[in-house]
This record gives C-alpha cells, structure tokens and sequence, in this order.
C-alpha cells in the first residue's frame, strides 16, 4: 500500500473514530475463510517458548548528577505487554525502566516510574488505566507513555473503535497538563512464525492502525513515535536475538532498541531536548506535512515521531515529522518501591 493510500484509509479511520462512525475492516471479510488455517498454525508456533512474566519496575530512578532535594518526574507506562515488558526477565530491562533510567539521566533528576499497563490489553482498557492514573490527584504525572494496538489487530477490533478509546485516553491525560507520547501500533508482519498471506494481511492492518492511531493522538495535542517495523530489519537478520522465548515479545535487546526511539520524544515532550534538535532537518527528510500524510509516512519508517504543527492548513491540520537520533539509554534497577500501591 502506497504512503497516499495508507494516508487516505488513515483519515477515514480517525474521522470514523471522531464522530461515532461503524468499523471500518482493516481486512476484507471474504480473506477471513482463506486465513483460517494460518492463522491456527500461527497461534500454535506462537508462544510456545518458557512462559514470560512482568518483572516489577515501578519505583524511583535517580539521574547522574541530579541534584539533591529536587523533586521526581512522574513517568507513567500504559499500554498493553509492550509497555509493561513481557518477556524480559529483570526490572532494569523493561521499557519503563530504560525510559525512566534515560530520562533521569537527561534531566538530571529522579524519575518515579508507575507502570499500569497490563499484558493483553487492548484499547479498550485504556478507559480503566487512565482512571487508575488520576485517581490520585495528588501525583499527577509528567509524562505518560502508551504502548498499545498489537491486541486490537489480533483481536479484530474495529480500528475506529481502537483509535477512539485510544483519542480519548490521550485527551484525559492531556487535561491535566501531563505530556503524552504514544508508541503506535507494531508490526505484526515482523513475528517469524506468521506466514504468507497472513503476514503480508498483519503488516497492511498494522500500518493503517497505526497512521490512524497518529492522526486521533496528535489532534488531541499527543506526539507519535512509529514503533512499526522498528526491529523489522533485526528482526529477520537476527530473530533469535531480538525476540523473546515465546517467539511473540521482544527480547531484552528488543525492548532497548524501542526505548532508544521513544526516549528522544519523551526528552523533547518536556522540554529537555536541545532547541536546536527541535528545528526540522532536511538532511533528514523532517519536515511539515498534513498529519495524514506524515502519520502515513510515519508507519511506514518506524522511529518516526509526528507532533501537531499548526491546526489548520490547504489540506486540515498540520504536523512536525521528526527522525531524532538514537539514544542508547542504561539498564538499571529501581532504587525503591514507589510509595502508592501498584495496580
């Protein structure tokens, strides 16, 4: 599918998603009779490795240099397993941990990290995690990351429905001033076991949800980051090293080379990012395009972050596509537990 065609069926979705519309299949119905036996194949060569579990991150991450008595960012992961870090087996090698270890680096400062996300959510859980996030008001977080929409493509989810709960989660959190970065949904196509013509149906329906996913966050005053195909290149030269036991979850390199794209948009979301960084590149191909074309173009080169730009434009609102540099950002273990219960 060409970037145009991707930006066309993107628009769609999000105007679905904006005004109440129907679903809108990211596949047709009459390719469901011809995929059924791949994808039982695929369901059983899919996670059948050691079973994975989610080490406990949440607690405080102290920055080289910080200086003492200066109080902690509030970084919060929602999202599905991606955000909560199933596969890994250490704290320190989640990727709420290497974003909270980065991040404290970078501003010199704590950083407390609460993760809420929970392995199988879809879109439609963000409503609940949200509300879990502000129920104490008390501790309002800086910045929250949202990791989420593999499920909603395995599980058939109307894609206007998932880019409405997902809009809506966006708003909520915007509302209290907290940033929000969002890493758009992965490729499916990416996962070894998936074969033709299923893998080729997975990349297709994972790249709209993710062009669309840009276009609801970015209106609602969120940035995007393509998580995409962001290890498809490692993932078919060395899939044994980047995905997990179950052949499904990121493996600890994995998680480190997302956390990399992700970390810059979280520094620049709150202002750490040099200035000069944030003028648009054209060595780079940066620029200023209208959000359907770059949340487009964006699912097609994971790494890619998409912010709002101006709200209106020739052809509707624009926005800023940035291809930041690479971070690579420490593994280290919470000094403590946070001070309100996980949830």
């Amino acid at each position: 599918m060409t970037s145009m065609s991707r930006a066309r069926v993107a628009r769609r979705i999000a105007a679905g998603a904006a005004y109440g519309g129907g679903g809108i299949g990211l596949a047709g119905a009459a390719a469901v009779g011809v995929l059924l036996a791949e994808v039982q194949l695929a369901k059983r060569r899919v996670g059948i490795g050691t079973p994975p579990r989610v080490p406990n991150a949440d607690g405080l991450y102290d920055g080289t240099g910080a200086v003492p008595g200066q109080p902690p960012l509030r970084l919060v992961m929602l999202g599905d397993s991606t955000a909560a870090g199933q596969g890994v087996h250490r704290a320190g090698q989640t990727p709420g941990a290497l974003l909270a270890s980065g991040l404290a680096a970078v501003a010199e400062r704590p950083v407390e990290l609460r993760t809420v996300a929970v392995p199988g959510a879809r879109s439609d859980d963000l409503d609940r995690q949200v509300a879990l996030v502000l129920a104490d008001s008390a501790r309002v977080p800086d910045i929250c990351v949202i990791m989420v929409g593999a499920n909603d493509v395995t599980h058939r989810m109307p894609p206007t429905r998932s880019v409405r709960h997902l809009s809506s989660a966006v708003r909520r959190l915007r509302t209290t001033g907290a940033e929000v970065v969002v890493g758009t949904c992965p490729d499916l196509g990416t996962i070894e076991p998936v074969q033709q013509p299923l893998r080729w149906l997975a990349r297709r329906a994972s790249r709209q949800l993710a062009a669309a996913q840009t276009i609801g966050v970015v209106a609602q005053g969120g940035r995007t980051v393509s998580l995409g195909d962001l290890l498809g290149p490692e993932f078919a030269a060395n899939p044994r090293e980047l995905f997990g036991p179950d052949n499904y979850h990121p493996s600890t390199e994995g998680y480190a080379t997302a956390a990399m794209a992700v970390l810059p948009t979280v520094c620049a979301a709150l202002g750490l990012w040099p200035a000069q960084e944030e003028r648009p590149d054209v060595s780079r191909r940066e620029g200023f395009l209208p959000v359907a074309r770059a949340a487009a173009e964006a699912a097609s080169e994971a790494g890619t972050e998409v912010t709002a730009a101006a709200p209106t434009g020739p052809r509707g609102p624009w926005a800023l596509l940035k291809r930041r540099r690479r971070r690579r950002v420490p593994e280290r273990e919470p000094e403590r537990e946070p001070t309100s219960p996980p949830a």
